[in-house]
């Protein structure tokens, strides 16, 4: 196929980043352009794997003290409106500009939920488009409920009685649609006809294709999906240029001695930590078990001082690297680490924030991979409990080793490049001259 350019858009934090970075690698590697439109925090990481990249605001590190920024987007069953209200609406202008102006000699634009202007710009150039999720809760299932931060309580019964999971939609779908008015307000500017579509629930899904980049391990495709739905799997980047190997402190430390319990929040619950690390090493000291402490980058944490022996901290290390040297991972069930402690192939802990963390705690622990913490009751003593049942029962190691196997063979990145090489037009359209 001729190669062509293909516009990805990604708002949020490294679990949304990557997959996006992971699926331009594969369609790069086939032969076509790609360009990245997100944050300008992410530039660097970006160019460095020789990809495209454009700028869509806002950029976090402007939006004042990152802690508190990070914390406001983290805290609460209501973190998600927040999410939308104050980093995805009050920049949907300039987000349109920014996709618009890299849409000038695309031929295939591919949306993260929360880009609410792509679809947008699409409609208005004539270009073919695609969407994607990264996790269940997004497909919004009535036959494989979620856990909604807003609703914990719905999940057990509306496992029997989907209407109860319909019934919430419709309620949640009334009560969005005002706050979600400037993207109806966006496409009045765009001179296009108002949307019936719920921006959330309906039109943010590609009538022609809908990428699902999770595993079946979390969730099998259900019926009620969007149609054009495609389960290809977690597509997997973790590794930059500079970083293919690990630290030599930290490869020397895995070779010191037995496999460690690895402990991270990711990269965004882990401004809210509090008193997780002090607590971590606490656990790993009773069971007599090694640790390591993914604390973040330029962040300082509560942490004992001196460390004790066996006990170990970095700020990062990527993923796909250190997960599987370890013996379980204790870490907070985003995206992006849940699908790599999944892959690893090692029972774990999930310690649930917000967004749709919970969710894939709960999909976790009736997987029989790991079990859940409620973070209001984590600490110490309910860690080491925890880790003490899924490195004391075999049943656990057994179906997490399983479930890797699983995601390994998956291959979503690739699939999604695949998919995506097929809705390109097989010719290059006529572009009007830009005014």
């Amino acid at each position: 196929m001729t190669p062509r350019h293909v516009v990805l858009t990604t708002l949020g934090s490294l679990g949304d980043l990557h997959p996006t970075m992971a699926v331009a690698l594969a369609l790069r590697a086939r032969g076509h352009r790609a360009t990245l439109v997100t944050h300008g925090m992410y530039k660097e990481k970006v160019e460095a794997e020789g990809l495209g990249f454009a700028l869509m605001p806002p950029d976090l590190t402007e939006l004042g003290d990152l802690d508190a920024t990070m914390r406001s987007a983290m805290e609460g069953p209501d973190a998600s409106r927040t999410v939308i209200e104050r980093f995805v609406l009050p920049w949907l202008d300039a987000a349109y500009d920014a996709i618009d102006a890299a849409a000038r000699d695309a031929d295939l634009l591919v949306a993260h939920p929360l880009t609410y202007a792509l679809p947008i710009v699409a409609e208005k150039r004539g270009l073919p488009w695609a969407s994607t999720s990264l996790q269940p809760i997004v497909q919004y299932s009535a036959t494989d409920p979620s856990v909604w931060p807003q609703a914990p309580w719905l999940e057990p019964p509306g496992r029997k009685h989907p209407w109860l999971y319909r019934a919430f939609f419709g309620l949640a779908k009334v009560a969005s649609r005002p706050w979600l008015k400037p993207v109806e307000a966006l496409r009045t500017r765009a001179g296009l006809a108002p949307n019936p579509l719920h921006p959330s629930f309906e039109a943010m899904f590609s009538p022609a294709l809908h990428l699902v980049l999770f595993s079946r391990v979390l969730g099998e495709p259900q019926p009620d999906w969007p149609r054009a739905s495609l389960q290809c799997g977690f597509a997997f980047h973790d590794t930059d240029p500079g970083e293919r190997t690990l630290d030599p402190a930290l490869e020397r430390f895995l070779d010191a001695g037995e496999p460690p319990i690895v402990f991270t929040l990711g990269s965004s619950a882990v401004f809210l930590a509090e008193d997780f690390y002090v607590d971590a090493v606490r656990a790993a000291q009773r069971l007599g078990r090694r640790a390591i402490l993914l604390v973040g980058r330029d962040l300082v944490q509560r942490l004992p001082d001196p460390l004790p022996e066996g006990v170990a901290v970095f700020p990062y290390a990527p993923y796909s690297l250190l997960l599987p040297r370890g013996a379980a991972t204790v870490h907070q069930g985003g995206a992006g680490t849940t699908g790599q402690a999944l892959r690893a192939g090692r029972p774990m802990v999930v310690v649930p924030f917000a967004h749709d963390q919970p969710d894939h705690a709960a999909r976790i622990a009736r997987r029989g991979i790991g079990v859940t913490i409620p973070r209001a009751r984590c600490d110490a003593d309910t860690m080491t409990a925890a880790l003490s049942r899924i490195l004391g029962e075999p049943s656990f190691a057994a179906r997490a080793a399983e479930a890797g196997a699983i995601v390994r063979a998956e291959h979503g990145a690739e699939r999604a490049a695949e998919a995506l090489e097929r809705l390109l037009p097989n010719e290059r359209p006529t572009r009007p001259p830009e005014r």
